[in-house]
């Protein structure tokens, strides 16, 4: 609307030529300088107000005794103080913006060295990735996901919290930070899952440290250095799906209690379970905010079937159009999708060594 100012004051003169200076309309230009105080900064605001008073004298004088009339004076002063207030007002303006720019890029810093990008090769590996966060106006919501080379090969990890808002965030934080130093120092995927289940408890937000819902479902992938099969656990998270030449399946994990929720079944150790992979397959893990995607009908989005129609008997796919066919497809199933999602593809290279 920064034009709106502008118009006001063009209407105002071709109305007052129109009528001849019979009627006062210079009164409606009291309120340019408050619209432009909402669209210009302090300076602009300040020479709306001074062309304003200018045009209003001038219109007076047109009219044979109205320059020095009680009501036209009132009027001048009265645009005068309205003047300063709103190039006051623009200056204030102007500041909050400075500041709210300094404080969005600190905010985005800091999100964006919370879920940094994935390589597209790290180790035996080729991943890709895609997020979105359901949020507005924010870069990392409750989905999270991060890849890493350790001595036990590539892990990773794709995860859904409970909740939204900075609590959420904060827990994503928990469990990203558990995972980039447990990954590298526990060998065995359930140990390193109980670990993350730590994390969270320490690491809880203010307030949720005995908050029964606050969980987190996920998946701890691991691609050993022998390269040929990638190994799961599964903290009651969607399954990953595998598609390449042989077309799409849903590998078969066993499902054990989500991440802060160990508690009610002590003692019960995740099992992982080890799935073979045949070259050029890709493991496709995801969140549910893309599963749950709804189209018109209210259908959820059919992730085995879309990726077997698109990528079945095709060759290898490669895990960066695997990521952008999710990507886009999702948004033409579901048009108003105000989840979080996430979506991890990795591949082995067709010689590990």
């Amino acid at each position: 609307m920064w034009w709106l100012p502008f118009a006001v004051v063009v209407l105002d003169v071709i109305v007052e030529l129109l009528l001849h200076g019979r009627e006062p309309v210079s009164f409606l230009l009291i309120g340019v300088p408050p619209l432009a105080a909402a669209t210009r900064g302090p300076r602009g605001t300040a020479l709306s107000a001074v062309v304003c008073l200018g045009l209003q004298m001038l219109f007076a004088a047109r009219r044979p005794g109205h320059f020095h009339e009680q009501h036209h004076i009132a009027l001048y002063v009265g645009t005068l103080l309205i003047g300063i207030a709103s190039t006051a007002l623009a200056w204030q303006r102007a500041r909050a913006r400075q500041e709210l720019i300094r404080a969005n890029s600190v905010a985005e810093a800091m999100q964006r060295g919370l879920l940094r990008p994935v390589p597209r090769r790290l180790g035996q590996v080729r991943a890709a990735a895609f997020y979105s966060a359901g949020e507005g106006g924010t870069l990392v919501g409750g989905d999270l996901y991060d890849v890493c080379v350790t001595p036990f090969g590539v892990r990773a990890i794709i995860g859904d919290v409970r909740g939204k808002g900075l609590g959420a965030v904060q827990t994503v934080a928990a469990v990203l930070g558990g995972f980039r130093v447990c990954a590298h120092e526990w060998q065995d995927l359930g140990r390193l899952a109980e670990r993350l289940e730590i994390s969270i408890a320490r690491n809880a937000p203010v307030g949720d440290e005995n908050d029964p819902e606050l969980f987190v479902t996920a998946l701890v992938l691991e691609f050993p250095p022998a390269g040929g099969e990638v190994r799961v656990v599964d903290r009651g998270h969607p399954a990953p799906v595998v598609v390449g030449p042989e077309g799409a399946r849903r590998l078969v994990t066993a499902p054990a209690l989500p991440l802060g929720l160990g508690g009610l079944s002590p003692g019960a150790a995740a099992e992982t379970t080890v799935h073979p992979l045949l070259p050029g397959e890709v493991v496709v893990v995801h969140t549910d905010g893309v599963s749950e995607a709804r189209d018109a009908a209210g259908v959820f989005y059919p992730v085995l079937e879309r990726l077997a129609q698109r990528f079945g008997g095709e060759g290898a796919p490669d895990p960066a159009d695997v990521v952008s066919f999710v990507q886009a497809d999702t948004e033409r199933w579901s048009k108003e999708c105000d989840d979080d999602q996430a979506v991890l593809a990795l591949t082995l290279k067709e010689h590990p060594w």
